[in-house]
């Protein structure tokens, strides 16, 4: 069953904002049955380290926001005001909107051809990025999205994407680029992710997991193969790390996603590249 458009940017910002509660979010399911609809987003308080600092990015500058809506396809692609200001991250941003928009389109008129050749009904597409701040500092935007889609199976679905500017680089960095490698990253944080992953498990199921389980929904994940944001607190550099998970990687689609908020430690650190390490803190 489609997911009504009007509900996939709803669901994009609750999802992201959901977070907060951690000290990380950014500013700003179901079973995997076909007749099952994909449950409410938790509802968020508002960022907690954001505002001096959005306010001071959107002086001459504007958030913004596409929307294109037709019987294809669902399109809505948004950026803040924090990204706007930055000509170069702008840049970027618009050509993504063309790309992605171009994308979803070519992708919908294709599967209503196909379903026109096997009088199947055709359901428009949809297609939904909102860029939401995680933090600002004085070298690093750091941004995140959810990316919802849907392309007329039993179920809309979502991912996450991260987005890290270098104010001095001018150029756009994976976090994980600031790392030595994906692996040092997820031997610094494996052990404590683990167990909040566990602990968020417990509270979405209202039990803990079995011991000796070998379900693949109670079995620990690679946190760096997953998506990483980069967060601060106490907005003197980089004092959290968030793992973002969607439906399907630790568990089933009824249970949504799973975000996950760690302290930068020692640890985590020493994992980083050297010319990258005064932009991390300890708290």
């Amino acid at each position: 069953m489609r997911l009504p458009a009007c509900l996939l940017p709803a669901l994009t910002s609750a999802l992201l904002l959901a977070a907060c509660s951690q000290g990380m979010a950014p500013d700003g399911g179901a079973s995997t049955s076909a007749s099952v609809a994909p449950p409410a987003a938790p509802a968020a308080p508002a960022p907690q380290d954001m505002a001096s600092a959005s306010a001071a990015a959107d002086v001459g500058a504007d958030a913004r926001s596409v929307k294109v809506e037709n019987p294809l396809v669902d399109f809505e692609y948004g950026y803040p005001a924090s990204a706007a200001a930055i000509p170069a991250l702008r840049a970027i941003l618009e050509k993504d909107i063309v790309r992605q928009k171009a994308q979803v389109m070519a992708d919908a008129r294709s599967d209503q051809l196909e379903a026109k050749k096997a009088s199947f009904p055709f359901h428009a597409h949809s297609l939904s990025y909102d860029w939401k701040v995680v933090t600002d500092l004085p070298r690093w935007l750091s941004l995140s999205t959810l990316v919802a889609t849907y392309t007329g199976g039993a179920h809309p679905n979502y991912v996450f994407d991260t987005l890290l500017w270098d104010k001095t680089a001018h150029v756009r960095r994976d976090p994980l680029d600031l790392f030595v490698s994906k692996a040092a990253l997820s031997h610094a944080i494996r052990k404590d992710f683990c167990v909040a992953l566990d602990k968020e498990r417990a509270k979405k199921r209202g039990e803990p997991k079995k011991a000796g389980s070998t379900d693949e929904f109670d079995a620990c994940i690679d946190p760096a193969a997953e998506t990483v944001i980069l967060g601060s607190r106490g907005r003197t550099g980089f004092d959290r790390v968030g793992i973002l998970v969607p439906p399907y990687e630790a568990g089933p689609y009824a249970e949504g996603d799973y975000e996950v908020t760690l302290p930068v430690t020692p640890a985590v650190i020493a994992a980083v590249k050297p010319q990258y390490r005064a932009a991390f803190s300890a708290p």
